[in-house]
């Protein structure tokens, strides 16, 4: 069985909270730091992916901009048809599109970008994704730990750890049915939500638990409000930073033993506002946010979480799908998350994701055998896409 690990950050890690007469900067990170070389980025931002990547940062703001650059290629061939979804960065940095016959190719081409025809296309996979969702909203598939489409590979993945159950090879009959539509994969480890123990330092503490700051936003009628992983708020508790009230959990899609979303909010208090800024930690100064426009899959990313504090990473897939179980809990089945390689702990649930300058997501978990080293240590962590919370309950994100 699956354990779900909900990973819980702390308050001022993700972001600074400013408050009526001072500044509560959870993890007291520098001020936004410096920019990168052409302004574009923030220069800890450059440098964590250059070190990650092992080249230099003038790459490194070349390998970003190359991405924007790429992306917003692909926005305007969606206006003209092109199905955004089955893109992706390839190892080499070229933003790959899957198409269905050569006529769509030469139009992705000549708009600059490269085309590849696939066997299947992103409308089918995301038809048999949403189908293996039902079935194991129906009977929670135990053993199973995880499902999406995997544009690189043109397929449905299923990630299986435990063959013997009933309802996971029922679930396994079913995805076979698909033929070479699925390809269904083994490994040791499980999918948790990382919830961690309070421990000393800025984090976002309620109950015996902590979770990592999200992102702060407004919804329509001007309110200030957290937007943060469901699992955070799922009884709608009461939120500390650094032994402060700072909000209350107003609303969670996220409920143990049912199909499940991993968004919520909590209501932030007179006088607090969560700033536009993420902390990384002790690795330079915060980062400002931008927006929240979705990046590609292949896209690299970087996450704030109070446990594994900065780490970075790259985006591996969307609408994903995964068995959570909590110790003493029932599974539950969490759907429309991303996948990441990025790594992550118990306790950095919440915790805000950011590529370049426009927010990403919030942590919602990861595998039970992540061993992460630094910033650059990887492992497999899910996150909740930000633009989908913010979508869902009509926000309005705050920007720097």
């Amino acid at each position: 069985m699956f354990r779900l690990r909900t990973i819980m950050a702390s308050g001022a890690a993700t972001a600074a909270l400013v408050m009526a007469g001072g500044v509560l900067p959870a993890h007291a990170a520098p001020a936004v730091g410096p920019s990168a070389p052409g302004g574009h980025y923030q220069q800890q931002m450059v440098q964590a992916l250059a070190d990650s990547l092992g080249i230099s940062d003038a790459a490194a703001v070349q390998r970003l901009d190359s991405q924007a650059a790429q992306q917003k290629t692909l926005r305007k061939l969606r206006l003209s048809g092109v199905d955004p979804r089955g893109a992706f960065f390839d190892g080499k940095g070229k933003l790959m599109v899957n198409v269905a016959d050569a006529r769509a190719a030469r139009h992705v081409e000549g708009a600059g970008l490269t085309a590849r025809i696939t066997q299947h296309t992103a409308e089918e996979l995301d038809g048999i994704k949403q189908e293996l969702d039902e079935a194991a909203a129906h009977r929670l598939p135990i053993g199973v730990q995880s499902w999406g489409v995997d544009p690189a590979s043109d397929k449905v993945v299923v990630q299986v750890r435990d063959r013997s159950t009933a309802a996971g090879q029922a679930f396994l009959e079913k995805a076979a049915s698909y033929g070479s539509a699925v390809a269904v994969r083994s490994n040791d480890s499980r999918a948790v939500t990382t919830a961690g123990t309070i421990y000393p330092g800025s984090r976002m503490d309620y109950g015996n638990h902590y979770c990592s700051v999200g992102f702060g936003a407004r919804n329509p009628s001007g309110n200030q409000v957290l937007v943060t992983a469901g699992h955070c708020v799922e009884n709608l508790p009461d939120l500390y930073a650094n032994g402060s009230h700072f909000a209350k959990g107003t609303t969670s899609r996220f409920a143990h033993g049912r199909n499940s979303v991993d968004m919520g909010l909590a209501s932030v208090d007179s006088g607090t506002t969560i700033a536009p800024q993420i902390g990384t930690w002790n690795n330079g100064g915060n980062i400002a946010v931008k927006g929240s426009q979705r990046a590609a899959v292949g896209s690299d990313v970087c996450k704030s979480g109070a446990t594994s504090h900065w780490t970075c990473g790259s985006i591996q897939s969307y609408n994903y799908s995964v068995t959570y179980s909590d110790p003493g809990q029932p599974d539950t089945l969490v759907t429309n998350l991303g996948l990441s390689n990025t790594c992550d702990l118990g306790g950095d649930s919440g915790g805000a994701w950011v590529s370049g300058n426009q927010g990403q997501g919030l942590t919602s978990g990861g595998r039970t055998d992540n061993s992460c080293n630094g910033v650059y240590g990887q492992g497999t962590s899910y996150f909740q896409p930000l633009d989908d919370a913010l979508q869902h309950y009509g926000l309005r994100l705050n920007t720097a």
